[in-house]
């Protein structure tokens, strides 16, 4: 019962999961090690949802969390990421079209509170209430770092050409 319950949440959420945390940690390998231990909190604690959504939220808020606490971390701090590495000799992000779109690679670039809610909004349809509850911010807040994040991401993409 357990693996099956694994395979479903693994088919259902892995994708989701890796790509929020890549977009927190930019790295591929701790993006996927986050992708994993979330789901294996789900399986762990087994809390109790009202709907799918709700499920999906708790899921990308578990992710965002462990991002933060990996950021915060004296590993983290003390070593030098394959940011460093130029971005020719490093192949991320597999199996999705950010290879290609100048867009989303744009908006990894952003701060962190632009990022998350751009992402959120247009890479994973949410709502701004729905953001609002993930990120545990105000709905203006959300709805000022969505204003002032498309004003950078058109600085930024305007800034490439």
């Amino acid at each position: 019962m357990i693996h099956s319950q694994l395979e479903e949440y693994f088919r259902k959420y892995y994708h989701v999961c890796s790509r929020v945390a890549y977009t927190m940690v930019k790295n591929r390998a701790d993006a996927e090690d986050i992708a994993q231990e979330t789901l294996l909190r789900l399986l762990l604690y087994c809390p109790k949802f009202k709907n799918a959504e709700h499920e999906k939220a708790w899921i990308i808020r578990t992710v965002i969390n462990l991002c933060k606490d990996l950021l915060k971390s004296k590993w983290h701090t003390s070593t030098v990421g394959m940011e460093s590495v130029p971005k020719e000799g490093k192949p991320y992000w597999y199996g999705t079209a950010a290879d290609s779109d100048e867009t989303l690679e744009a908006v990894l670039e952003l701060p962190e509170r632009y990022r998350n809610c751009l992402y959120l909004f247009y890479y994973e349809d949410y709502s701004i209430r729905e953001i609002s509850g993930i990120l545990q911010v105000p709905e203006n807040t959300v709805k000022t770092h969505l204003k002032r994040g498309r004003e950078a991401l058109k600085q930024k993409l305007m800034e490439r050409r």
